[in-house]
């Protein structure tokens, strides 16, 4: 059963689809994470557009991360005031991001910015989450040691315009925050990424925050973001494909239920190894097709109408 999709002007198989949500889902419920930086190359690897691919798969993670921030804030662990200020740059920086790949695509170059991005980013966050994780292996089999502090005082938090975060108890500079969602913003316009697997780990060890409130926090102002990021593509553009949109949520939301229950039962070390091992995969599959030539030399772009 095929269905068309109107802005990737493709026709593709419904269970697929909603496999590939199903799929991302599970990953999402298993690692805790939004499934962006998964999704947009598998889209890609279907043979929907690159530019297509990220606006949507930014659409989707709106709806996947509500959820997400409800459950957090009934706990008390979302820090509104460290979250607006993330948004703050977020948005100043997806704003960009969106201007920056409106560019790229009236140059012909966003397809290739898109896949050359994910290669460098997939391939470092890969090698450093396998780095940890089998760290974190070997630490296991050994005797309990000390451990030491994973925050450290450095130059940064030497910056001006301190602001207090009571939630998260801090004192830093609002140029940090501001700075991280910035990055962040501009990675979720170019990529289709969430961008909580940079974000998360940025407000741990740069910022200081407390683990329990780091992830409702990140959710909260990545809601807001991709949110910016899904209206400025649908209106500069017209690259966000509704229909594909929603089929894969309907997948995503079903599997992560099952990917929870599964994740339950295994240790976290090895989660994240095998997370890694993943993104490996998909970073190794996309830089193969960058230098293998492909079966048709020439094609038509009918998003630009460019050859």
């Amino acid at each position: 059963m095929h269905v068309y999709l109107p802005i990737a002007e493709i026709s593709v198989n419904i269970f697929l689809i909603l496999g590939m949500g199903g799929m991302i889902g599970v990953l999402s419920g298993l690692f805790g994470v939004g499934g962006g930086f998964l999704m947009t190359p598998l889209l890609i690897f279907m043979g929907v557009p690159p530019a297509v691919s990220v606006a949507t798969s930014a659409n989707q993670i709106v709806a996947s991360s509500v959820s997400g921030v409800i459950a957090h804030w009934r706990r008390g662990n979302v820090d509104f005031k460290m979250g607006l200020v993330l948004l703050v740059g977020g948005v100043f920086g997806s704003s960009a991001g969106v201007a920056l790949f409106t560019l790229l695509r009236t140059f012909g170059q966003i397809d290739l910015v898109i896949n050359l991005s994910y290669v460098v980013f997939l391939g470092t966050i890969g090698l450093l989450m396998l780095n940890e994780s089998l760290r974190a292996i070997v630490r296991s089999r050994r005797p309990t040691v000390r451990r030491s502090k994973l925050h450290q005082h450095t130059w940064l938090h030497g910056l001006p315009l301190k602001m207090r975060f009571r939630r998260s108890k801090l004192y830093i500079s609002a140029l940090l925050p501001l700075g991280i969602g910035f990055f962040v913003g501009l990675l979720t316009a170019l990529m289709g990424v969430g961008g909580g697997f940079v974000m998360v780990p940025a407000m741990i060890y740069l910022l200081g925050m407390p683990t329990g409130v780091v992830v409702g926090t990140s959710l909260f102002q990545i809601i807001f973001v991709t949110a910016n990021v899904t209206f400025l593509q649908a209106i500069n553009t017209q690259t966000v494909d509704v229909v594909l949109a929603v089929t894969l949520l309907v997948g995503a939301v079903i599997g992560a239920q099952f990917g929870t229950r599964l994740g339950a039962k295994l240790k976290g070390e090895h989660l994240r190894s095998l997370l890694a091992l993943m993104v490996l995969g998909v970073c190794a599959k996309i830089a193969v097709d960058l230098v293998v030539t492909p079966a048709d030399l020439y094609s038509v772009d009918f998003l630009t109408g460019r050859g």
